[in-house]
């Protein structure tokens, strides 16, 4: 496996499957009771710029299930970029920890911090990617359906972050992935680019969300207006109306299809009430599997 974890394009497809196989042996030693201290000393340093509470749970508790410790550093710690450099900072935690797993705004800024680290360096999240809860999600869909063969995805929203890490997951796994999303809101050109060309995977683009769900697996949605994007919250709203998670969109696909959702969830607008709380909806153990298949991965970046 790649030194660092920033993308899961970094990732070739026996790597994702070797995190995943490792992600289910954890989670199930970890229901039986059996203590896996397989980073037993070892400390992972969590630089948030951006606020998260399944994040730094699922980190801190996964590194004390593998017998080491997180070390919580909170946007008043490390002024990422302003009160000391970035480079600097990664040179620094070196010295101190095992590990470092970031939580950042720009991805040039985690790129960054890979390229001066002397230790492994997890991408928590940047405005570009979020690769762990991709991963999480792809867990989720596997034991739920046991198999990842003939996989259709429906992203119903915003080409964000999670929508670039699907394309990035499509680019080394052969699936469907249909993205329904307003004009004017769609991916990063290059990082759909780089998904077509990689030629393994159906990828559509789809403005019509009850056409872009039909025969679908899953369906996913989140936010509409992301962290940092507060400002654009009023106008996405009316841009996104027609682009809800709701009983009517759930009617156009099968009955046996799964809802997620990465959370935190606006219930009311990008999906109701009604549907997170449907028998469809496996949002939950989409949330719990973060905690098992990011310990994967420290597994293998850290052990």
């Amino acid at each position: 496996m790649a030194k660092h974890f920033l993308s899961i394009a970094d990732l070739t497809r026996d790597e994702i499957e070797d995190v995943l196989d490792l992600a289910i042996e954890l989670k199930e030693k970890q229901k039986r009771g059996e203590a896996e201290p397989i980073l037993k000393g070892k400390t992972l340093a969590m630089v948030f710029q951006k606020p998260s509470a399944r994040t730094r749970i699922s980190f801190e508790v996964g590194m004390f299930q593998l017998g080491g410790h997180a070390l919580y550093l909170a946007p008043t710690d490390i002024g990422v970029g302003t009160r000391e450099a970035v480079k600097d900072i990664a040179r620094v935690l070196s010295r101190y920890n095992d590990g470092i797993m970031a939580r950042l705004f720009g991805h040039e800024d985690i790129i960054e911090m890979a390229e001066y680290a002397a230790v492994p360096v997890i991408n928590g999240l940047t405005d570009l990617l979020h690769p762990c809860q991709v991963m999480a999600d792809v867990l989720t869909i596997l034991e739920h359906r046991k198999t990842l063969e003939n996989l259709k995805v429906a992203f119903v929203g915003d080409g964000n972050n999670l929508a670039h890490s699907w394309l990035n997951f499509a680019s080394r796994y052969p699936m469907n992935l249909v993205l329904a999303i307003p004009e004017g809101y769609d991916p990063d050109a290059d990082v759909l680019k780089n998904a077509r060309d990689a030629g393994i995977s159906e990828i559509e683009i789809y403005r019509d969300p009850k056409k872009a769900v039909k025969d679908a697996d899953v369906i996913y949605t989140d936010v509409w207006a992301s962290m940092g994007q507060e400002a654009e919250a009023a106008k996405r709203k009316i841009d996104f109306k027609n682009f809800q998670v709701n009983d009517d969109l759930m009617a156009s696909a099968r009955k046996d299809t799964y809802v997620m959702h990465c959370l935190p969830a606006h219930r009311g607008e990008e999906i109701t009430d009604s549907v997170i709380e449907s028998q469809n909806s496996i949002v939950f153990d989409e949330a719990e599997n973060r905690l098992h298949a990011q310990k994967a991965v420290m597994v293998r970046l850290m052990a």
